[in-house]
């Protein structure tokens, strides 16, 4: 075998064995895997043991990753949590492009003796960065930290301000920068984000409604992707931009805990992100580093400049904004390293020929940014895993804390019954679970013991491996129960207390004959069984693209048991999927749920209207929904404390107002009451 390796075959089993054994060696190193990554590109490289040059496959799937890291970021932010510290990400945004411009300025000019303009293009360089380190972040669950937002948001802002420099002085020496220029750049330039802004999320939420093919929803993603970046390129911008704009608008459409979220992130961090970190080490000559002379000069002004003015960026924000030690060191980490914007500044400006026959970025400058990238991309990798592993830390003991309180871990059972609903109900299920449980959700087949068959045992365990497939998509283990009983009910009820189910999650009955009531027998034992959280569901669309919740809540429902996990569930559903949530309740009731709202996740998404004194199922009527709403409704269980008479004309209701309304009738958990006897019935322990 010849070095370098031109065989693609070899080529791409070298690289996977780098993907796969840099993270356990590094892994017992201590050291973050996304170092081994460029170390292991610096070694395989031509200024390495040039095992490997740096083809054009290394071009293609480096950009992709490198798009797939904007994209990821947009995707995961928490979008109201942006909105709300937009403020303070255009503020980050500013510090991090003015300090290392000024400080760049200065450096370049006294101690590097370069010209204005180099001296320019030089700090617009250290000005903009590449979030290298936020797989790490992505990793740790951490993506919807305040610190994580900030820094996303002022990464928005601080590479486009760069990338215009870069695109003035390249327009200079090409004699293009006039006021067309300029006026054409602006035009084209919010004509495609518009269109990204406005069409992407319409087209998103059609597509998802009406294909469910997963294979399908992931390239139907990955082709937006790359169409925002051919657009924002076609702008005469950064195409890593657009992907980043596609993964903000795509938010709400892609929950954090999903089957589309897992595949997109297994695709990335297995092949496409590691490719980029490696083929970014590639370039990287460290001999020019150890020669010394002038480009170790300048290599070392170009990296503590860099990394200084990023420190001092995130230093300001944490003292303006009164920020903890470890947000600063998040944003300090993730800010600091430099690698996509820089690499397109210094091989445009390495290009671009002076007058006088000189590059207006000599090869000093090109070498020194090739060791600024090493560096940097260390630096911000080891303080991005210090800041992610002390926020996990603090998270895991807030979460501990949390299971002392609650006694006990949430498992949600799922009938699995109809096959036409198991997608949904899974799919509810999984935005209303705890996102840090990687377990929980017990798929369920009961098959009546009067007519068992073995056909009936057959689909009874399609539909589980169904169930599991979807839930494990979602990167969550599902316990998979088939059992026979006596009927329907009995076994669920049953497989409640062997499993410990916390809530129970079913599809709506659907009415076989005129006579037929509204819930069904089923539901109706299932109630009478059972004193946790039941949650009725009939979906028409898919959980993702649904653009509100409306919750109607009865009076004195604040003093059931199970108030606090049925709110806690519905706010999490919001902040999942991004969506507005709307409570109505009468005023004790209100004051209640703004008490809630304020500590739960959907804080910035929830709304609590306070009605007056109106009969429940008045309440209900009001409300008017449309297709892509989720009308809630908290119904109570015969006996309990805000249970009212009027509740028999709940079903009336539903038939004439939500006949074709995504519906959720929610019955909260209460106090066990099985074995206990009451005055009212002395012979019911039911």
């Amino acid at each position: 075998m010849t070095f370098p390796v031109t065989d693609p075959i070899w080529i791409f089993f070298i690289v996977l064995i780098i993907i796969l054994f840099a993270p356990i060696i590094l892994g017992k190193l201590k050291i973050p895997h996304i170092i081994g990554m460029i170390l292991a590109g610096i070694l395989i490289g031509e200024y390495g043991l040039n095992i490997l040059e740096r083809d054009s496959s290394f071009e293609l799937f480096g950009q992709v990753g490198l798009y797939y890291i904007m994209f990821l970021a947009g995707l995961e932010m928490d979008m109201e949590d942006f909105r709300k510290n937009k403020v303070k990400g255009l503020v980050f945004g500013l510090l991090t492009f003015i300090i290392p411009m000024a400080l760049g300025i200065w450096t370049s000019v006294s101690l590097l003796g370069y010209s204005m303009v180099t001296s320019i293009l030089l700090s617009s360089m250290y000005a903009s960065h590449t979030l290298v380190a936020y797989p790490i972040v992505s990793r740790y669950g951490l993506s919807r930290q305040r610190s994580v937002n900030i820094t996303i948001g002022g990464t928005a802002v601080t590479v486009t301000l760069a990338l215009v420099i870069l695109a003035v002085i390249s327009g200079m020496y090409k004699g293009t920068v006039d006021s067309f220029y300029w006026i054409s750049l602006v035009v084209k330039v919010t004509l495609l984000s518009c269109a990204v802004v406005f069409l992407v999320p319409v087209l998103g939420r059609w597509f998802f409604r009406k294909y469910d093919d997963a294979v399908m929803q992931f390239i139907f993603v990955l082709a937006l992707v790359f169409l925002g970046g051919g657009l924002m390129s076609l702008a005469g911008m950064e195409g890593i931009l657009g992907a980043f704009l596609v993964g903000m608008v795509l938010n709400k459409l892609v929950p954090k805990v999903s089957p589309l979220m897992n595949r997109l992130e297994f695709v990335g961090n297995a092949l496409f992100i590691p490719y980029f970190l490696i083929g970014v080490g590639m370039i990287i000559d460290v001999r020019s580093f150890v020669a010394g002379g002038e480009a170790m000069k300048v290599a070392i002004v170009m990296t503590v400049v860099a990394t200084l003015s990023k420190w001092l960026a995130a230093f300001f924000t944490q003292k303006i904004y009164r920020m903890s030690g470890t947000e600063r060191k998040m944003m300090f980490g993730l800010s600091n390293a430099q690698a996509a914007a820089t690499l397109a500044a210094v091989l445009i400006g390495h290009e671009i020929i002076l007058e006088n026959g000189e590059r207006l970025l000599n090869d000093d400058v090109l070498n020194g940014t090739v060791i600024m990238i090493l560096f940097t991309c260390v630096i911000s990798t080891i303080e991005t895993e210090r800041a992610s592993r002390r926020f996990a830390m603090d998270e895991k003991s807030a979460s501990s804390a949390d299971g002392a309180a609650t006694g006990h871990k949430e498992r949600i059972l799922i009938p699995v019954a109809n096959p036409d609903t198991i997608e949904n109900l899974i799919n509810l299920a999984l935005v209303i679970k705890d996102p840090k449980q990687k377990d929980g959700i017990v798929a369920l087949s009961v098959i009546n013991d009067d007519n068992a068959s073995d056909a009936g045992e057959s689909v009874g365990r399609k539909s589980l491996e169904k169930a599991a497939m979807i839930a494990s998509a979602a990167d969550v283990k599902t316990d998979m129960v088939c059992r026979y009983d006596i009927n329907i009910a009995s076994g669920i009820v049953h497989t409640i207390k062997e499993k410990g189910a916390t809530d129970l999650v079913i599809g709506l009955h659907q009415k076989s004959s005129f006579l037929d009531s509204f819930f069904g027998s089923l539901t109706g034992s299932i109630l009478k069984g059972t004193s946790r959280e039941v949650m009725v569901a009939r979906l028409g669309i898919p959980v993702n693209t649904l653009k509100s919740i409306v919750v109607i809540v009865p009076a004195r429902a604040e003093f059931e048991t199970g108030f606090a996990r049925w709110t806690t569930h519905l706010c999490r559903m919001a902040s999942q999927l991004g969506c507005r949530i709307r409570f109505h309740a009468e005023n004790e009731t209100a004051g209640r749920l703004k008490e809630m709202t304020a500590r739960s996740e959907a804080r910035t998404l929830a709304q609590v209207e306070t009605v007056d004194h109106m009969p429940f199922p008045d309440l209900v009527s009001s409300v008017v929904p449309d297709k892509e709403c989720l009308v809630t409704i908290v119904s109570a269980r015969a006996g309990s404390v805000s249970y009212d008479s009027a509740f028999d004309r709940l079903p009336a209701i539903i038939n004439k107002s939500f006949a074709d309304s995504n519906l959720l009738i929610l019955y909260p958990e209460q106090i066990d009451r099985q074995g206990m006897m009451f005055f009212a019935d002395p012979r019911d322990n039911a």
